[in-house]
């Protein structure tokens, strides 16, 4: 990648006042700056320009990335002390974000999130290892100009052979300032192998940061996976929305006598099967079916099928305010249907990766199909985040999963 091809950041710094509970927000430490909330502004700017952000005596309050396209006006990158934003600032940040995964080396984990965006404060962006691949996600054109600094900064932190780049879909329509940047295109001098195995917990699996979902992987359910092992010991699992067969493998690891993976994508469905095949997992025990899966539970329930533990783990239902009513219906219909397919004293394992359903709204949508459904349900325990998914503020809290017998 030629970085030379990107504009550098403006040496006009944006000054900008913002309304009183904006500013209580900012020193409470949210890191995100809303249009609204903008009552002065001294000059127009760019994406990726420096905004800084003054309280009602001018006095320095923070500095952040300046996005004109996005409601999200400024995100903040330091507030209450004043910085130079450059490519120390930005090792820093990232030698951080290293410490506190620090622990995962002992563990034979070598895919996990290196950056975990505004929680690890480097607010829309984000940054996954599989092994010795990289891959950066950026969710604002806000960072393009200060690429060239923060890959820099990011070789002498976190070195990898290949670095990947994946821009989210609305970034992907902003091509004026995308300056040649497209979502897949690799950083780094050499093309990476279009299938990338890595290890997490011992277990190898394989990701496709170029087509695959996310960057390849759901890395954040990596501890309730572990979880999941220790359940399935002679059981008979069901991992619904299996995506490549996370889950699957735990529990065939863990002893399962049998697991069924499902998933509406054929090709996820392909992997799913390598990817017990990596690990030396017998395929006799395992069935797949690529299918509709709420078709696909209806379908068992007519046929009176039953496990012993049963993982439903959907993709996000509700990206806006307006969808979270249908989530949770959703939830409770998958719920429902969970437990019709569930042998008596089994384990229901239901998770949701939407942040603008919050947990107990979902927590109890399950306990209500359950009651409706005549079933008491009895919780083990109620999970968040992995350490390589850290919780800064509210809004970033979005992994929720609940573990209990029925």
């Amino acid at each position: 990648m030629d970085f030379h091809k990107l504009p550098s950041p403006s040496a006009k710094r944006i000054a900008l006042r913002i309304s009183p509970p904006a500013e209580r927000a900012l020193r409470q430490g949210h890191p995100w700056v809303f249009d609204q909330s903008i009552t002065e502004q001294s000059h127009k700017g760019a994406p990726g320009d420096l905004a800084v952000i003054f309280d009602d005596k001018r006095r320095f309050l923070a500095i952040g990335l300046y996005d004109p396209l996005s409601a999200i006006r400024v995100r903040i990158l330091q507030s209450r002390d004043s910085a130079t934003i450059n490519a120390d600032w930005f090792k820093n940040k990232l030698a951080s974000a290293a410490l506190v995964r620090a622990s995962l080396a002992q563990t034979n984990t070598t895919g996990y999130r290196v950056v975990h965006g505004e929680n690890d404060g480097l607010p829309g962006l984000i940054i996954d290892r599989y092994a010795d691949t990289l891959v950066l996600k950026l969710y604002t054109p806000a960072w393009v100009p200060h690429l060239k600094e923060f890959c820099e900064a990011l070789a002498q932190v976190s070195p990898s052979t290949h670095l990947i780049l994946r821009l989210n879909r609305s970034l992907q329509k902003q091509t004026e300032y995308l300056y040649g940047l497209t979502d897949g295109m690799t950083l780094s001098p050499h093309t990476p192998p279009s299938l990338i195995l890595f290890k997490e917990n011992g277990l190898t699996f394989e990701s496709d940061p170029i087509h695959g979902q996310k960057t390849g992987f759901f890395l954040d359910q990596r501890d309730n996976r572990a979880r999941v092992e220790k359940l399935s010991k002679d059981k008979s699992v069901l991992n619904v929305f299996a995506y490549t067969g996370g889950f699957s493998v735990y529990a065939a690891r863990g002893g399962a006598k049998q697991v069924v993976s499902v998933d509406i994508s054929a090709p996820a469905i392909e992997a799913a099967i390598r990817n017990m095949a990596y690990n030396k997992l017998s395929p006799a025990i395992h069935e797949t079916i690529a299918d509709d899966a709420f078709e696909v539970l209806a379908r068992m329930e007519s046929q009176k099928r039953l496990f012993d533990l049963v993982i439903i783990d959907p993709p996000m239902f509700a990206q806006s305010e307006k969808q979270i009513e249908g989530a949770l219906s959703a939830y409770r219909k998958l719920t429902r249907l969970g437990l019709s397919v569930l042998r008596q004293g089994g384990t229901l394992v239901q998770a949701s990766c939407s942040s603008r359903v919050d947990a107990d709204s979902f927590f109890e949508s399950i306990h209500r199909s359950a009651r409706e459904a005549g079933r008491r349900l009895t919780e083990i325990e109620r999970t968040g985040h992995a350490l390589d998914h850290p919780i800064g503020f509210k809004e970033g809290a979005y992994l929720k999963c609940l573990f209990a017998s029925v």
